[in-house]
């Protein structure tokens, strides 16, 4: 009104403004309600104002959002598990052969896993399902962890898709498997080196020149780490009283080392070392662990004192003593013009011999000759006698690095008069396996200071995959063996250990290769997977071949037997320690419900005959290796692996466990890598 009285001025409208005035207004007014709309449904936090205006959902407390988009099916239905290492895609995706696997995991759901209570976190988001047409705005940020190779720093590492409750289900399974094949050969079969559960009586063989008791030894680690109290003590009281080495018979440089040095230098470094280091107790060393500076952190196990230290000492050096002496009496196979040894020693007469059957009684096998080095070594480390190491190690890797090597390739037989291969037979699997896995362990062990052993295995591995490596028509990639230039189209259940070893060496590869190694690891463990997924009894043959348009299978009865073999699932568990790849975990279980289900019997475990066959007969033999190495394998396969990155490393090679040096620990220039397997953290 005031405004109609000023002389001059005519009112553009009834409200006293003109159309460019109004227009201002009105472009104010829409821009406030789409900054209003905008942060209501696009800013976070804003789930309580979002109830205001949508119709309420189903909810589906621990599930993933999802987005309902017509015409196609719901995302959680056709999403996989990831996999977190891209070079290393997961195994049985998009392939034929794995349809077991692939129904299996089509359902497939990811748990979250809240940190506070659900009322709390308002930042989280609610498990909702949406309506048809909607697609709501959310950040599952646990999710998104989840998917990642290596967690959020400053997060658990821990966590597992898996509820707690059902792993340790499994774990306490395992446990109670080999708590059944400790007590069965303990009632019938104690301090003989084998059980034969069908007949409930023990058996002695004829490789470990009157030695006995090979599978208390053999079995002294697996019970600690599973915490098997009880059973460790009644072992580790049979070793004390029992284990005589006044035996004079012929024995296997090999299996003797393996089998006894490698279980008594195990037992020895679980439960104690030398004065200045630490003792800890059964309960306290499973989670004992370095601080950074390299003292004991706070509230784990205190250092031994001086006094205590006796009953400690006294308590392991037994082990330590035992596995010093045995070595001795393995150094005379090495009397030889080349210093390579023969594969049987005689306790008695210092003699020496090789096989009959290898070429005429003529040669040294190059996996058994090449897999001392990490018990050697340690002998030499404990007793201060250089003996070990200078015949093992230093002489028979010159000899190797002299001799002319076929393409690259190391065969099986070898001269140890003359120091000359003696055929060109070429394998990843027995005869060689386990000479590849010495080199790149004892590169490990060592805190990567062994160079001689990381370049003889990089060189062993780049001439394997050029000559060796091949992928058969169903896309399945395997090691075949090499004959003066032919292929053998076939795969040994031996040699399926590879798949591990490569995935364990792919870490330290040429970085260009690291990615190609990874993928190779995970591509040759699933090849052995799909030999146990293709028999009647889910367990593998000791050979299968890739011919005549069948391929994993074995192709006769000769080689259809399983004898409760280790090497699968030992991949198995480098590949879950090392992607977090569900699948491995999930394979590794199989393997456990197959024993359980095919090998089990009234008395103890027992291989079989034909794992084609849905009712197998035994063979009524409970190997050692099955409780020093496939129950502890499994057991692994099935851990929540946690790194910690000043733990000691702890490294398994046939039964033998090892670690990074203590002294090397404190190096500035030593960083334990975090791909070596562990099962335990221990001191």
């Amino acid at each position: 009104m005031l405004m109609r009285k000023v002389p001059g001025f005519v009112p553009a409208s009834p409200w006293g403004l003109r159309l460019p005035q109004k227009f201002l207004f009105l472009l104010f007014l829409s821009g406030l309600a789409t900054l209003c709309f905008g942060a209501l449904f696009l800013l976070p936090n804003s789930s309580r104002l979002k109830r205001l205006f949508l119709a309420p959902r189903t909810q589906h407390p621990g599930l993933e959002v999802v987005a309902d988009v017509p015409g196609q099916p719901l995302a959680r239905e056709q999403e996989s598990p990831p996999n977190p290492a891209p070079a290393a895609p997961a195994p049985g995706k998009d392939d034929p052969s794995s349809q077991a696997s692939t129904r299996s995991r089509k359902g497939w759901l990811r748990r979250t896993h809240p940190t506070r209570p659900r009322e709390e976190a308002t930042g989280d988001v609610e498990a909702l399902r949406p309506q048809e047409g909607s697609i709501p705005f959310s950040f599952d940020f646990n999710a998104f962890r989840s998917r990642l190779r290596h967690p959020v720093l400053g997060t658990r590492t821990d966590e597992s898709e898996e509820p707690q409750s059902l792993v340790q289900t499994k774990r306490e399974k395992i446990k109670e498997m080999m708590r059944f094949a400790w007590q069965s050969y303990k009632r019938y079969a104690m301090g003989k080196n084998e059980l034969r559960p069908l007949t409930k009586d023990g058996y002695e063989g004829n490789m470990f020149g009157g030695l006995n008791g090979a599978t208390v030894i053999d079995s002294l680690d697996t019970l600690y780490l599973m915490e098997l109290r009880e059973e460790f003590q009644e072992a580790k009281a049979w070793v004390e009283e029992n284990f005589h080495l006044n035996v004079s018979g012929e024995a296997s440089l090999f299996e003797v080392n393996i089998r006894y040095i490698g279980g008594l230098l195990s037992a020895f470094y679980l439960t104690g070392e030398e004065p200045g280091g630490y003792c800890p107790s059964f309960t306290m060393a499973a989670e004992a662990f370095l601080c950074s500076e390299g003292s004991l952190c706070p509230g784990k196990q205190p250092l031994c004192s001086p006094t205590p230290w006796a009953s400690c000492l006294a308590e392991t050096q037994v082990f330590r003593i035992k596995a010093i002496k045995l070595g001795e009496k393995l150094l005379p196979a090495f009397n030889t013009p080349t210093g390579i040894p023969k594969g049987v020693v005689n306790f008695k007469s210092g003699s020496n011999r090789s096989w009959g059957w290898t070429m005429a009684g003529s040669s040294s096998i190059l996996a058994e000759f090449g897999s001392l080095h990490l018990e050697f070594l340690h002998l030499t480390e404990l007793s201060g006698n250089q003996v070990f190491a200078e015949k093992q190690v230093r002489h028979i890797r010159k000899v190797l690095r002299k001799i002319d090597k076929p393409f690259g390739l190391y065969p099986n037989f070898i001269s140890p008069v003359s120091g000359n291969w003696m055929q060109h037979h070429v394998s990843v699997g027995g005869l060689g396996d386990s000479f590849y896995e010495y080199l790149i362990k004892s590169w490990l062990m060592s805190a990567k200071t062994d160079m001689e052993a990381k370049d003889m295995y990089y060189e062993a591995l780049k001439a394997i995959e050029t000559h060796l490596l091949n992928v058969s028509p169903g896309g399945l990639t395997y090691f075949a063996e090499w004959r003066g230039g032919i292929l053998d189209h076939k795969m040994g259940h031996l040699a399926c250990f590879s798949g591990g070893m490569i995935a364990l060496g792919a870490e330290d590869a040429e970085e260009e290769k690291r990615a190609r190694y990874r993928e190779l690891a995970a591509q040759i463990t699933k090849t052995c997977h799909e030999s146990y997924d293709r028999s009647d009894t889910k367990l593998g043959p000791e050979a299968f071949w890739f011919n005549s348009g069948r391929e994993a299978v074995a192709t006769q009865l000769s080689e259809s037997y399983y004898i409760l073999r280790p090497e699968v699932v030992e991949s198995y568990m480098y590949l879950w320690r090392q992607t977090h790849d569900p699948i491995y975990r999930e394979w590794g279980w199989e393997v456990v419900m197959a024993l359980e289900k095919h090998c089990r019997t009234e008395a103890g475990f027992s291989g079989i005959q034909d794992v084609y066959s849905g009712v197998p007969s035994h063979d009524n033999r409970q190997q050692t290796f099955f409780l020093a190495e496939t129950l502890k394998f499994g057991d692994c396969s099935q851990k929540d692996w946690e790194h910690r990155p000043h733990s000691r490393q702890l490294c398994w090679t046939s039964n033998f466990f090892s670690s990074v040096r203590r002294q090397d620990l404190g190096r500035s220039d030593v960083t334990p890598g975090p791909d070596i397997p562990f099962c335990r953290e221990f001191l």
